[in-house]
């Protein structure tokens, strides 16, 4: 039995460890920093070339052909480079999930049909291993997203550079997370369940849905009419979403689930941000009419349908551009996160235009989770957070991040793959004949 003891934990040790990073965050701008002559992708303004840029105090100050620079300013010439606003990640779960097969690292989910109030950066780990991973390709924030049932919880934006979570926060709570009751029966060799049992199953999880929803809004409706009543941490979680202030973001990819997703958020009166959405297209019209925004699951999925077209995946999200819906793009896991500019230049070889791409994964996502007034895109008064790329930031073969600042703090672009890779290059250098 001791023996049993020691093991386990040696385990919950080397979890642990695997889990966190040696890299130390970035220290607070105390001068003003000048990007010389460069080429700014602004998003917001179109490319200007051979263009300054100073941040100061964490933002973005002056925006000009010739800057001159303030007292004890540091000038960095990155000319012939190219400078774009951070990116920012529509869905993942990173510093929740660290290696999916370890459960001990694991945790974006409860048990139960409702966990509406969970808040994802409470869990979150602002030494994951995975960060530095992610923003060395150019990702500074991150929508994280917890898992689970019904109601899933609320999501959090993050920055990937920070001391504690409540360095790492840039928006503590963005929305409230669900996912819609499936709408197709499944006959794949390796469901367990009949036809009946998993209609069975989807006809409750509608019902369970309505009845948390009529029990939210009565809890909501009591209070407003006895403040004093006792409080239900659930429904309170769930009380801005009736008021407006707090979108829920529902999980659907069947069109069918899209549509009756979106006649469930016209009945109870919020506003919806639909995710996944790999059929988004053919209810392109209902959303449009509704003012519904997009997270893109990645295009490097598998087609929906046996008869899809193999390439539809790719496609989509010039699909959702032309009918004229907002959207922004997502990985939807931890390690995958780092794609996420590789996902948006895939897309833009099956229709989607470098414009739209990168907006997508800039200012389009600061749109749709309420900081566009901070993220998002190159413009003075708005937060330092930003990239300079020495190639095209959506080719993955030339593409490479030279430097990383989030709210003018300097970010460590190192991270575990480069160490292994300047350990085996050391290696392979040394063998005789090589």
């Amino acid at each position: 039995m001791r023996h049993i003891r020691h093991l386990l934990m040696l385990v919950v040790l080397l979890v642990s460890t695997g889990a966190a990073h040696d890299y130390i965050p970035g220290a607070k701008q105390s001068a003003p920093i000048l990007l010389k002559g460069g080429t700014l992708y602004t998003v917001s303004g179109g490319v200007l070339p051979n263009t300054d840029l100073l941040f100061d105090n964490g933002r973005i100050t002056q925006i000009a052909p010739t800057i001159t620079p303030p007292n004890g300013a540091e000038v960095i010439d990155v000319t012939g480079q190219y400078v774009y606003p951070g990116m920012i990640n529509g869905q993942t779960q990173i510093g929740l999930v660290e290696v999916g097969s370890v459960r001990g690292s694991n945790d974006n989910n409860e048990i139960g049909r409702n966990n509406a109030d969970l808040r994802a950066w409470v869990a979150y780990n602002p030494d994951s291993e995975i960060i530095p991973t992610v923003r060395s390709n150019g990702v500074l924030t991150c929508l994280v997203v917890p898992g689970g049932a019904l109601l899933q919880g609320r999501s959090s934006l993050m920055n990937l550079d920070g001391w504690t979570r409540e360095d790492a926060a840039e928006k503590p709570v963005v929305a409230l997370h669900m996912t819609w009751p499936a709408v197709a029966i499944v006959d794949a060799w390796w469901m367990e369940k009949s036809a009946e049992e998993q209609k069975k199953d989807m006809d409750e999880n509608r019902a369970a849905i309505g009845r948390l929803f009529e029990d939210a809004r009565a809890y909501w409706l009591a209070k407003q009419a006895d403040p004093r009543i006792k409080i239900d941490s659930r429904w309170e979680a769930m009380l801005p979403i009736f008021t407006r202030e707090l979108p829920v973001i529902i999980y659907a990819d069947d069109y069918r689930q899209i549509d009756e997703a979106v006649a469930f958020s016209k009945k109870h009166g919020f506003r919806m941000i639909l995710s996944g959405g790999k059929e988004a297209w053919k209810a392109s019209e209902l959303l449009k009419l509704n003012d519904i925004p997009v997270v893109v699951a990645p295009t490097t999925s598998l087609p929906m349908r046996h008869d899809d077209d193999y390439d539809l995946a790719y496609r989509i999200p010039g699909l959702i551009a032309k009918a004229g819906l907002k959207f922004c793009f997502g990985t939807f896991d931890s390690w995958s996160a780092r794609n996420l500019p590789f996902q948006a230049g895939n897309a833009c070889a099956y229709g989607l235009d470098k414009e739209t791409a990168l907006r997508a994964i800039t200012l389009s996502p600061a749109e749709i989770f309420g900081v566009e007034k901070d993220l998002g895109s190159l413009d003075v008064g708005k937060k330092a957070t930003l990239i300079v790329s020495k190639g095209d930031i959506l080719d993955p073969l030339t593409h490479g991040v030279t430097l990383a600042f989030i709210e003018g703090r300097k970010v460590d672009l190192d991270n575990k793959h480069k160490e292994l890779y300047r350990k085996y290059d050391a290696k392979h250098t040394e063998i005789p004949g090589k």
